[in-house]
Formats: structure tokens, C-alpha cells, sequence
């Protein structure tokens, strides 16, 4: 957390005056990742430094679940999130549902995920996508657990699979990177729309609208580290310190205090996942 004045920007446009405590919650990360086997604690200590007092980790499947739920269990701070991403679920073995439940039992697990659906990389067909994909949206429901849905070039179908299984669940578009369009779509079926690097990129005029035009309840920051980096960290490692520069962007795109955009994230995201 960061207290006293002092200003925020990037040498353009409004520099917005920060006073009071700042609390920042990167809700999408991999601090798991072989990426951070070298400095996990000191990335952890980084983000604190700059206000990160919250941390969510994201399983992507059983393996990096249980990493998740014994990295929360060590650091006050995290807390996780467990299932299987569409990109893992060939061949998992008879039984991973049951695993993932008794996964989500574990204290401070507040969701479940990342799941959904991958057209970019096709690791499995399409079919058994969205066969797992519905089964942990059921699961999610059966237990009153939000979840953190992956999406990447499948918005049709994900939206269709959301509308059917998802309608008045709580959830997260993770690493939002759509138009206002499909942003009013997804807002409409009940989610909060996540921001990750690419909203600080300067030529990503669509998502510079949507982080404008969504409603302030329904904004969430994310660094999903170590990828997609905020510029000017783009093609580095990713960190958790590195949402402060999300944050910061949302704020000067909305002409909002920092700490008024970071109280507001802050605030959803403890509605959301009931931290």
C-alpha cells in the first residue's frame, strides 16, 4: 500500500493528485510459473512495495491448481483459483472433476478457473472444449463459486456457452480484449470485464473505449504473469508489481483519480470473489 501525494501519468495528459492509502489487487497471475523460480519472493516483495496487497493465483490445470491453492496457503496475500484451461483438458485423467472439487474446497480458493475455450492453439478439439468447460461452469454453480473464463478467438461460442450455462452466475472475462460490442455482451450475461497489459499498448484504440465506457462496478486489473506485459515492459517477463501501470492507464483513460480507480477495483473484486 502507498500513502502520502504525489502524482500520477506518464508525461501526458492529466497528471491526477494520489493521496490516502492505495490498495491493488492483480486478480489474474501465474507466480507458479517456472518463469518466477528464480525471484518468486522478490517479485511477490516488488508488487507489495507498489500497493499490490492482494494477489489471485490462476490454476490452468490439476497440477498448477494444487500449486495454487499451497502458494495461497503460504503468502497472506494470494489467494487462488482452480480448474483446467481449455488448452490442457486432452487427456485428463477419469476423475479430474472430483479433483478440482475437492481442490475447491481448500481454504481461500474464491474461484474457479481459468476455463473456456481456445480456438487459437486448438490442443483439443472443440467438442471436448466445451464438454469441459460446461462441466466446471456446472461445478462452479454446484459449489456458489464465480468463475474466470479464458476465451481466444472462440468468442461465439463462448458467449453461446455462457448465455445457455452461465446467465446470472458471477464471473471474470479474463485479459479482456474485445470491442464495446462484445464488452456489452458479456456485461449484459453478468461478468466483469478484466484488463491486462495490451490496455496500456498505445495503439489499442478498441480496448482504450471499452476501459472508458464500462461501468465502474464491473472493472477488474490483472497482470497474467509472466505474459503480456504493460507497456513499456512489453516483450519482458510480466510481474504482479506491473498492474500498478494497468491501473494507472484505467485511471487516465476514465479521467479518474488513481486512488479513485484503484478503490473501485479494489471494492469489486472483494464483492466478487468475497476476499
Amino acid at each position: 500500500m502507498l500513502t502520502g501525494v504525489r502524482y500520477s501519468g506518464h508525461g501526458h495528459g492529466t497528471m491526477h493528485p494520489v493521496t490516502d492509502t492505495i490498495h491493488l489487487i492483480d486478480t489474474h497471475a501465474h507466480l507458479g510459473s517456472a518463469a518466477f523460480d528464480a525471484d518468486r519472493a522478490e517479485a511477490i516483495a516488488r508488487a507489495t512495495a507498489v500497493g499490490v496487497t492482494r494477489i489471485i493465483e490462476i490454476g490452468y490445470d490439476l497440477a498448477s491448481s494444487r500449486a495454487a491453492v499451497e502458494l495461497a496457503a503460504q503468502h497472506p496475500e494470494i489467494y487462488a483459483v482452480v480448474g483446467v484451461q481449455p488448452n490442457h483438458v486432452a487427456g485428463l485423467p477419469s476423475g479430474w472433476l472430483d479433483q478440482v472439487r475437492e481442490l475447491a474446497a481448500q481454504p481461500k480458493v474464491v474461484a474457479i478457473g481459468e476455463i473456456g475455450l481456445d480456438y487459437y492453439w486448438n490442443a483439443a478439439p472443440a467438442e471436448l472444449q466445451e464438454t469441459c468447460f460446461r462441466a466446471q461452469l456446472h461445478l462452479a454453480r454446484e459449489l456458489a463459486l464465480p468463475v474466470v473464463i479464458h476465451s481466444r478467438d472462440a468468442r461465439d461460442d463462448t458467449v453461446r456457452v455462457l448465455r445457455d450455462a452461465a446467465r446470472g452466475q458471477p464471473g471474470i472475462m479474463h485479459s479482456f480484449s474485445g470491442d464495446w460490442e462484445y464488452a456489452r455482451v458479456c456485461l449484459d450475461i453478468g461478468f466483469h470485464l478484466s484488463f491486462s497489459g495490451p490496455v496500456t499498448f498505445p495503439k489499442a484504440a478498441d480496448l482504450h473505449d471499452v476501459a472508458r465506457r464500462a461501468p465502474l462496478d464491473r472493472i477488474l486489473t490483472e497482470t497474467d504473469s509472466p505474459y503480456l506485459a504493460p507497456h513499456p515492459f512489453r516483450g519482458r517477463r510480466n510481474e504482479p508489481a506491473h498492474v500498478r501501470l494497468i491501473v494507472e492507464r484505467i485511471a487516465l483513460l476514465r479521467d479518474l483519480p488513481l486512488n479513485d480507480l484503484a478503490a473501485a477495483v479494489w471494492r469489486n473484486a472483494e464483492l466478487l470473489l468475497r476476499l
